[in-house]
């Protein structure tokens, strides 16, 4: 089974098929290659890629409003955060981008965020992950969920461990950057999402990526929330 963090919480268990071949991304849309799983957890349908949120919204939500009441999470335009959010990151490599069909969009971090197998964050990209944290506590109204993608060079159990210490590593960055660690969780996919250029060769630059999905929430959502656990 795929480690996930909580941030001290347990994730679920989920149920896949891992299979090798061409799948398509359910976010993006992408043609993608799928390796077989790893310990029988694999493919392009994980974890929140399936819409939703690691671990689920509800009790996220509570978590990052602490008890507070409904009101003052209306007025967000998503636009306008992403319109903000390509500005300032403009010429750095992050890509930005809603995700189709969904409510939520993807701050992709380009490979030049680590060196090769390190899970460090490059100095020279500290920047411009600056500039989404600054982003994230400008829009405190959504939870936050950090992937961590590899390519295929060295072994899958390898790949999979990496990607969990880069997700990691930019979520305890944004933490130290002022974002509520109750709004983040992480995830490592290792070479279970690879990305293709042409054909069915594999990009090896483009999966050695950190992929943050932004899942904003109103004060509908935060009633239900709170209605759910009896607040």
């Amino acid at each position: 089974m795929k480690k996930s963090n909580v941030f001290l919480s347990s994730v679920a268990a989920l149920s896949l098929i891992g299979t090798a071949g061409c799948v398509t991304d359910p976010n993006t849309g992408e043609k993608k290659v799928s390796r077989t799983a790893i310990g029988g957890v694999g493919g392009a349908v994980l974890g929140g890629l399936l819409g939703g949120a690691i671990g689920g919204k509800t009790g996220r939500i509570i978590g990052a409003v602490g008890g507070a009441a409904a009101g003052g999470y209306v007025g967000y335009k998503m636009d306008q955060q992403i319109k903000e959010l390509k500005e300032d990151t403009a010429g750095t490599g992050v890509d930005v981008s809603q995700i189709p069909g969904e409510d939520a969009f993807l701050v992709n971090l380009p490979d030049v965020t680590f060196t090769t197998g390190s899970a460090s964050i490059s100095p020279s990209f500290q920047d411009a992950l600056d500039n989404v944290a600054e982003s994230l506590v400008k829009y405190p109204n959504s939870i936050v969920d950090v992937y961590g993608h590899t390519d295929t060079v060295g072994s899958a159990s390898y790949n999979q461990e990496l990607s969990e210490r880069r997700a990691q590593a930019v979520a305890n960055y944004l933490i130290s950057r002022g974002v509520s660690a109750a709004r983040l969780r992480w995830q490592g996919f290792g070479e279970t999402q690879l990305r293709i250029a042409t054909g069915d060769n594999v990009n090896e630059p483009l999966n050695r990526r950190v992929e943050i999905k932004v899942i904003p929430f109103d004060d509908e959502d935060v009633r239900a929330a709170q209605a759910s656990q009896g607040m």
